[in-house]
């Protein structure tokens, strides 16, 4: 876990700092210097539907909530200079085909953060539930982003008071979303891949991109692809043993055909050894039929997955073993089948309907720079 210290002092801090969720602090880019990149400007707009943010007013707006609300309509691209843009963002149902661009090239550089919990009051009275607690909420379909970081920097120690801590980073929840080489940072429930609704199954693909938390940072109910992803399990102080938290918590519609896959990835950590577990199963109250699903395959698993018991249960009442849970051709320490009847493989016939392809359903992002 990060120190008491937290994530927003450190965004103020050097370049040259790190912290336990790699908030490197944004370069500093002027107007002078070309703030957006290959992608225009102001006065050398690339087309009617670009607009373009700057935390220091050089774009037509300093945040990137107040060039959503402006971008009514289909189709918008969003130019983000390097800055942090601590604010709270949601694109609605109406806003679709809208693609975000990390001006820089760098998602170390774009940062939109906020600190929200699903216990922290809110002004006009309870707390703000998991789902409020999302710094980012994309409700729309068609929606890319390029080169940013998604982050939700509430942290435990800094609220011993609050104890719903799951903290969303973003919850992604339209059909054909994909996420090129974007970084997403938060401790329990960092990546919250949904739907709108439960009987609409939400395609996502999510490429080069890195992922960090604790207690199910990757959730929900989406038909979602990683390929070429880090997922990174944090270190914790407040735990005296383990496990420290899981990777995965999938909450696939039991109609789904699909749920989570993640290939050619890596999971690295920086806890002890086998303090993690792989996944758990999310049977949420508001979807008893689900039948959680996860495929790992082709990916390199670290020394901090849990070999053993590498699955648990969320709750009793739904085992992981009754959900559609699987692994084809993982490598590495955390890889390793010490009870082989705790790690279910996919056979190669199987694997071979386990791909991109069939879990998209004809769509390809991947063929078009995502």
């Amino acid at each position: 876990m990060a120190s008491v210290r937290g994530r927003r002092a450190f965004l103020a801090a050097s370049a040259g700092a790190v912290t336990a969720l790699g908030l490197a602090a944004p370069a500093r880019a002027s107007a002078a210097s070309g703030a957006f990149g290959r992608y225009g400007s102001p006065s050398a707009r690339l087309d009617e539907r670009t607009l373009y943010v700057h935390p220091r007013g050089a774009g037509d707006f300093t945040g990137v909530a107040a060039a959503v609300d402006a971008a009514r309509g289909p189709g918008y691209t969003l130019v983000i200079a390097p800055g942090t843009y601590r604010e709270k963002v949601l694109v609605d149902a109406t806003r679709t085909g809208m693609t975000w661009i990390g001006a820089s090239g760098n998602p170390r550089d774009v940062m939109i953060v906020h600190d929200h919990a699903n216990g922290t009051p809110k002004p006009d009275g309870g707390t703000y539930g998991t789902t409020g607690s999302a710094t980012t909420t994309l409700g729309a379909d068609g929606f890319t982003a390029r080169h940013l970081t998604f982050a939700n920097d509430f942290l435990r120690a800094d609220h011993p008071e609050i104890t719903g801590t799951q903290a969303v980073a973003v919850k992604v929840q339209g059909d054909r979303s994909a996420f090129e080489g974007c970084r997403f940072l938060g401790h329990q429930d960092t990546l919250y891949a949904d739907s709108t609704a439960l009987g609409i199954f939400a395609r996502q693909y999510y490429r080069d991109c890195y992922v960090e938390g604790d207690v199910d940072f990757v959730f929900g109910r989406a038909t979602a692809v990683f390929e070429g992803c880090h997922f990174r399990t944090l270190d914790r102080t407040d735990l005296a043993g383990a496990p420290y938290g899981f990777v995965f918590a999938p909450s696939t519609a039991v109609a789904n055909p699909h749920g989570f896959l993640v290939t050619g990835s890596r999971i690295s950590s920086t806890a002890p050894d086998a303090f993690y577990k792989l996944a758990r199963p999310w049977v949420a109250s508001s979807d008893p039929t689900a039948r959680p699903m996860l495929t790992v395959r082709d990916s390199h698993l670290g020394a901090g997955v849990d070999t053993v018991a590498p699955y648990a249960n969320m709750s009793d009442i739904y085992p992981w073993r009754d959900q559609r849970f699987a692994e084809y051709r993982n490598t590495g320490p955390g890889a390793r089948v010490a009870a082989p009847g705790n790690r279910p493989q996919l056979t190669a016939a199987q694997a071979r309907k386990v791909t991109r392809e069939v879990y998209l359903d004809g769509w390809t992002p991947w063929g078009r720079g995502c």
